[in-house]
């Protein structure tokens, strides 16, 4: 019962986001906005930090987590933009990384050989995410730096979904080896067996 509670206020805590992304919407205030942005942050850090540390970790919690930040995140912009704030360049830009694994992500389900390959976070998307949050917190804040980020934002973000199909195809190619030649890898990624030089 303990972990089921546990569990349901993992979900909970993602789940406000779409709630903040609401309330992003009706309100105008620049510094209301940026502490919605900041609360979605904390939330997005909390539950995944429980998640890993008190082995909560699941397959419906590592689904609704992106969907709420994605959710958040992507109304955000759009109100940013519909207030003048960036312009539709700006925002294409800011968005490359979630077209891109919304598009990889359709394409996995669609296709019958690749149903099974579980999707996971990369460590680059996490940067992204992390930079996209900072171009938030500029355009309401401190928009000298907009522009200079959304550059880096499009350059990771490509980097980001490069990075993403390389690693969704590897498992699709681990999937279709036959078992016999599969070459176990010892802890270090090394096959074992091998002398390292």
């Amino acid at each position: 019962m303990h972990r089921r509670a546990s569990l349901v206020l993992l979900n909970t805590l993602s789940l406000s986001r779409l709630p903040l992304a609401a309330v992003f919407i009706a309100v105008s205030d620049l510094r209301t906005r940026a502490f919605l942005v900041m609360l979605a942050a904390a939330t997005d850090f909390l539950d995944g930090w429980i998640a890993r540390h008190r082995g909560l970790a699941t397959r419906v919690g590592a689904l609704i987590d992106p969907v709420a930040d994605r959710a958040f995140m992507v109304t955000a912009f759009i109100v940013c933009l519909l207030d003048g704030l960036i312009d539709p360049v700006e925002l294409t830009l800011l968005l490359l990384r979630d077209i891109g694994t919304a598009i990889g992500f359709i394409v996995a389900r669609v296709r019958p050989d690749m149903r099974a390959i579980e999707l996971k976070a990369r460590m680059l998307g996490k940067v992204v995410t992390t930079l996209q949050l900072a171009v938030l917190l500029c355009v309401l804040l401190y928009p000298p730096l907009v522009r200079p980020l959304v550059a880096l934002v499009a350059l990771l973000s490509l980097a980001s979904v490069v990075d993403y199909t390389r690693a969704v195809w590897r498992q699709r190619q681990r999937r279709e080896l036959p078992p016999s030649s599969r070459i176990p890898h010892g802890p270090t990624g090394a096959p074992m067996g091998s002398v390292r030089e």
